[in-house]
């Protein structure tokens, strides 16, 4: 089980929302940096060890500075995160950037900024020494197809569009090799928030029994293997987190037998690990507007999915909370809805909270990865401001709330005459 509790008392969600109208998304730095330290150490007996955290989970450079000090690196899949990256002072081997069907012009900022440069596809090497040239370190992506299951958000990896097959990884390396270059990384991913703590284990050893086969029959030596992300976190209270102890355990064994009990160097182990570090950790905070009472019962609120768009695409769920009236026995059943024109605008379906009246705060949990940064602006929806909770209590706002004149800012008016009556 997991207890679901909130870092902030009713009474100091009201004193927010006097300065920061509903809704906003909140993060809790003392919470992200406990678990950041956690995660850190259970990998301490691999020297090297590194996070990059996948700033796409949470976009802002408030977040990424408070990780940065925790000694993570940065893990980028674009232009506009490159330059994030470049804005907060970092460069060279803390980023890594691991992208798909990627232009050139990308590949150039990552290569100028000295990033590692993740391949996703075969065709990609020729690509890249053909437009930019080839950087000293490299790393491929394998998909291991059939070998590994993997689950519903990024789907079967036979299925998936990421990563090098295990033909093409051979192929790969070799014609790197051919090509110069000299220092080399591989990498994985083939689950997104998954909650086994003995599944990492597995991708491990699928991996690492193939550097051992790639390092004798090319002749190479990888300097890091990146284990990917997918740690998954509890959305529902039944639910248990991942063991990061138990987890890095599997992976020590396997990296044992596989890479030590083969006679290989060291290598460095790396993650790329977004959501189970901010999204825990995030929160979004709305008031009920109106309560709507036709074939079932509609709770709506002055947030909609561009605040928040997991439960509409994929169905996910997220724990609701209602400061306040958590305790009281007099429960209902409601849909938990935005304003969208789409149906499918739903936080919950019929889930069962304290009786809800216009005005009640509801907090939406674990908002803090794949939430703020999955918005858009259907139906001309402003997006949402961004606070963050000091470890002091003290709470910021590391990014302002849109306004029209942000929704209206790329549109050209001018070539449109004005309506005459």
């Amino acid at each position: 089980m997991t207890d679901k509790k909130l870092p902030f008392s009713k009474q100091t969600l009201e004193n927010i929302i006097e300065k920061y109208p509903t809704p906003f998304h909140i993060y809790d730095e003392k919470g992200m940096r406990a678990y950041a330290k956690r995660f850190v150490k259970a990998f301490d007996w691999n020297e090297g060890f590194k996070e990059y955290y996948a700033i796409k989970a949470a976009p802002n450079p408030y977040l990424m500075k408070i990780l940065r000090q925790e000694g993570f690196g940065i893990d980028c899949s674009s232009i506009a995160e490159l330059e994030l990256a470049e804005k907060i002072g970092m460069s060279g081997e803390e980023i890594m950037f691991t992208s798909n069907d990627t232009p050139a012009y990308e590949y150039q900022k990552a290569v100028s900024m000295g990033a590692i440069i993740n391949l996703d596809d075969i065709a990609h090497i020729q690509y890249l020494d053909e437009n930019i040239g080839l950087p000293e370190l490299v790393c491929c992506r394998y998909n291991p197809g059939s070998l590994k299951e993997g689950n519903a958000i990024i789907g079967h990896p036979e299925e998936a569009k990421y990563g090098f097959t295990r033909s093409q990884l051979f192929e790969g390396y070799q014609m790197l090799i051919d090509k110069g270059v000299k220092r080399f990384g591989i990498h994985t991913m083939v689950a997104s928030n998954e909650l086994d703590s003995d599944y990492f284990g597995g991708t491990a050893q699928i991996l690492f029994e193939l550097i051992a086969e790639l390092s004798q029959k090319l002749n190479i030596t990888f300097e890091f293997a990146n284990l990917g992300g997918g740690i998954g976190i509890p959305y529902k209270p039944e639910q248990k987190e991942v063991d990061l102890e138990k987890m890095s355990a599997g992976i020590k064994a396997n990296y044992d037998k596989y890479i030590l009990g083969n006679g290989l160097k060291p290598i460095k182990l790396y993650f790329e690990s977004g959501r189970a570090i901010t999204g825990p950790y995030g929160y979004l905070i709305s008031t009920v507007l109106h309560i709507k009472d036709t074939y079932k019962k509609y709770a709506g609120l002055d947030s909609c999915m561009a605040n928040l768009m997991r439960p509409a695409l994929y169905g996910s769920y997220h724990h609701i909370s209602v400061p306040g009236k958590d305790e009281l026995s007099n429960k209902i059943m409601y849909d938990v809805t935005g304003s969208l024109c789409e149906n499918n605008d739903k936080f919950a379906i019929n889930r069962v909270l304290p009786k809800l009246e216009p005005g009640d705060i509801v907090v939406i949990h674990d908002t803090g990865a794949h939430g703020h940064s999955m918005g858009f602006n259907y139906n001309g929806k402003l997006r949402s401001a961004e606070l963050l909770m000091r470890e002091n209590g003290d709470v910021i706002q590391i990014r302002r709330a849109e306004t029209l004149d942000d929704y209206f800012v790329t549109l050209d008016f001018s070539g449109v005459p004005a309506f005459k009556v």
